[in-house]
């Protein structure tokens, strides 16, 4: 029988990932809600071949649609993914495991998420990634600064970490990469600066060699070769700009002030 968990998922265009993310869920959970902000490939034949229940929506921001996506889910428990992650073997069963014992005192789980490029995993770039993405439904909430949104329990509990890994497939090739690295930045800088935060000479000097840096000797990203590099050195320019874009806004605005 399948179990009492609601599989939610976020995708738009998402045909080259979408389907590895939901052969890895084929039969764990009773439904599997799409939250589609207007596919126009073969998403959403995809996922009418698997079952899912499509929720065709204009994009409302990372934040309102995770919830929205979770709020569709009728599950006990919810396991939310985005349209380019999928389950390893390890994790599904971990999953399968804490959702059939449903241990009452527990009201959510971390997964440790792991970028993958060109079919091989990053072992140390951006490691450890924890995340909590299975929860107990009506116990969590989508929260955080767009476009960095996280889940976090509105009745909190312990969080386990789920043994096995979930899979992230989000570098094509590290030109498309940086691409949405640009445009998360823009939307970070715009967050940060709707928080009040203000940017700074100094933050944009030393936020990208730190941002490389940590990556590159603190997570150990050399060890993943070449592209732990490519890691590192896509950090620190998505650092460079979200810090230089936040410094803008930031001087358009005393100006204006000053006009």
């Amino acid at each position: 029988m399948a179990l009492p968990l609601s599989i939610a998922i976020l995708c738009k265009n998402s045909e080259p990932t979408i389907g590895r993310t939901l052969d890895s869920v084929a039969g764990l959970g009773a439904e599997i809600i799409a939250v589609d902000s207007g596919s126009t490939d073969g998403t959403i034949p995809l996922l009418e071949r698997h079952g899912a229940r499509v929720i065709r929506t204009e994009w409302r921001g990372y934040i309102a649609t995770r919830q929205m996506a979770m709020d569709a889910c009728a599950g006990d428990w919810v396991l939310a993914l985005d349209s380019d992650e999928s389950l390893m073997p390890e994790l599904r069963e971990s999953v399968r495991g804490v959702v059939a014992m449903s241990d009452p005192a527990i009201n959510g789980y971390l997964v440790n998420r792991k970028v993958f490029y060109r079919d091989r995993p990053l072992n140390f770039a951006w490691q450890p990634e924890r995340r909590l993405r299975l929860v107990r439904r009506g116990c969590a909430r989508s929260d955080g600064m767009e476009p960095h949104e996280h889940i976090t329990l509105t009745r909190p509990s312990p969080t386990p970490l789920l043994a096995g890994d979930l899979r992230h497939d989000t570098i094509p090739s590290f030109g498309e990469f940086l691409a949405k690295q640009a445009s998360h930045a823009r939307i970070h800088a715009a967050s940060m600066f709707r928080e009040g935060q203000r940017g700074s000479l100094w933050r944009l000097v030393t936020s990208p060699p730190g941002a490389f840096l940590k990556q590159l000797l603190l997570k150990q990203a050399w060890r993943d070769g070449w592209p732990g590099w490519l890691a590192a050195a896509s950090t620190a320019a998505s650092a460079l700009m979200k810090h230089a874009l936040l410094l803008e806004l930031s001087r358009g605005a005393q100006e204006g002030r000053k006009a």
